[in-house]
């Protein structure tokens, strides 16, 4: 089945890499103009094969109405034009929180679509607005078991297509467990990842790091569209080091997972942070000031945490990879 596939964000390139991998020549890629997106497209060989690739604008800042409906129409005619290019109609569409392509792949009473199954991936519920316009666009609908329907705006009550519930996390699918440092280093070294902000709903989640939150470690910078290395072996990085302070619920639910403490500074809601605290993952979260936990605690409990990761007991890795698979393959 031709398809494309949307990667529009570093941790979406790497969920849908082995898809693409297991995929036909004729597939096509939407990808999202951001530094890391192209960093990981550009030194994929070996990780990603090389597809007929369309590259959009983010719709987010200033302009953003506007980018979104060049990117709409870019959409639709990079599809039209892939129907006529000998290799087949287009007609698979998928894409994680890719609403506007589902919009663009949808047939109209006043134009038809080849693609007839349009998967639109989330986990993240307050993404409201992409929400609002996949569930009458898309005819899937892959959402976590630990979803949070009480976050999400009526977004799986309102959905029009099939609903498939994953049981895991986005990581569970794409990350492989790594050998962690035997002993913690001495200052320990840390991970750190700030984010430039400017996302649908970045503003009421992104909180400031303290002024103290680095003191004392020795910090490797991976700020967004500012990391210097390998973005295919940052999971590596989140393993060899001893913690991660981060801005960014993606990147702390990776760390969580592969057993490396992680200090989430984010005021953001999830339904798999609640999970991973269930888990009894190394997370530890400070929501800002007024947060019911003081800075100061949080960040005593994280710093002590980084020494006690051979007390925890991993959690038994679910079959999301599998379930993925199953759906998609």
């Amino acid at each position: 089945m031709r398809t494309c596939w949307v990667l529009d964000h570093p941790a979406h390139v790497r969920l849908l890499a082995e898809f693409l991998r297991n995929g036909t020549t004729a597939d096509l890629i939407v990808a999202c103009e951001r530094p890391e997106v192209r960093a990981m497209l550009e030194q994929g060989d070996g990780r990603l094969p090389r597809r007929q690739t369309l590259w959009v604008p983010r719709p987010v800042g200033e302009g953003r109405k506007r980018k979104a409906v060049y990117r709409l129409r870019s959409v639709q005619r990079f599809l039209k034009a892939a129907g006529k290019d000998g290799q087949g109609p287009v007609q698979r569409i998928v894409g994680v929180g890719a609403a506007l392509e589902m919009m663009a792949a949808k047939p109209r009473w006043w134009r038809g679509s080849s693609v007839k199954e349009r998967w639109y991936i989330t986990d993240t519920e307050v993404n409201h607005l992409a929400h609002r316009l996949a569930r009458k666009s898309a005819a899937h609908g892959i959402v976590p078991t630990h979803w949070r329907s009480d976050l999400d705006g009526g977004f799986l009550a309102s959905f029009g297509g099939t609903v498939h519930r994953l049981d895991g996390l986005h990581g569970h699918v794409h990350l492989v467990p790594h050998r962690r440092p035997s002993a913690v280093s001495s200052p320990p070294r840390v991970l750190v990842r700030r984010l430039v902000g400017g996302g649908v709903h970045d503003g009421e989640e992104i909180v400031a790091l303290p002024d103290d939150a680095l003191d004392g470690l020795i910090i490797t910078n991976a700020d967004e569209n500012a990391y210097e290395g390998d973005p295919w072996r940052l999971d590596r990085e989140l393993a060899a080091h001893d913690g991660v302070i981060t801005q960014s619920v993606t990147l702390a639910s990776e760390a969580a997972l592969l057993g490396t403490p992680v200090l989430l500074v984010s005021a953001a809601q999830r339904g798999f942070l609640n999970r991973l605290e269930q888990d009894g993952a190394p997370l530890f979260r400070w929501r800002g000031p007024e947060d019911e936990t003081e800075w100061g605690s949080i960040h005593a409990q994280f710093l002590a945490g980084l020494h006690l990761t051979d007390a925890l007991e991993p959690a038994a890795w679910p079959a999301a990879k599998e379930q993925l698979l199953s759906w998609l393959n």
